[in-house]
């Protein structure tokens, strides 16, 4: 009788401690989950803002996070500053170069988007049939 109390008790023992992994798994999976989901993307974005504030240069069109646009006139390094020259009067402005949203240029842009147009892939990695390439429609 006894023997079968301490092989009950030493199955609940084994219970609990494999409980113990299996809830600690849980938890360091919601961690990793959350890293992937919320930090790292976060911080990804964090450095794109940076390389885009680092690399304005004089005759950019900016937005700042308030909302005004305009073109960059002069840019201060030593105070981290830059000032913006806004609307037909040709207001200037000083701002921080963290105050800075977003760089309005249309020229980038286009060159970018034809770029992208150019080497688009289809989902495995083969670049798609264009309308010229393609010998059946011929």
């Amino acid at each position: 009788m006894n023997t079968i109390l301490l092989d009950a008790a030493k199955n609940a023992n084994n219970q609990q401690g494999g409980g113990m992994w299996t809830l600690l798994i849980i938890y360091v999976l919601i961690f990793v989950g959350i890293y992937f989901i919320l930090i790292r993307p976060k911080s990804k974005r964090s450095k794109q803002e940076e390389e885009l504030r680092n690399s304005l240069e004089i005759g950019d069109n900016i937005t700042t996070i308030g909302g005004i646009v305009g073109r960059v006139v002069a840019i201060r390094e030593e105070d981290d500053e830059i000032i913006i020259e806004t609307g037909s009067d040709r207001t200037k402005m000083v701002f921080k170069r963290w105050a800075v949203s977003t760089v309005n240029n249309d020229k980038e842009d286009k060159k970018q988007e034809k770029e992208e147009k150019q080497d688009k892939k289809s989902f495995f990695g083969k670049k798609k049939k264009t309308e010229e390439n393609s010998p059946a429609e011929k």
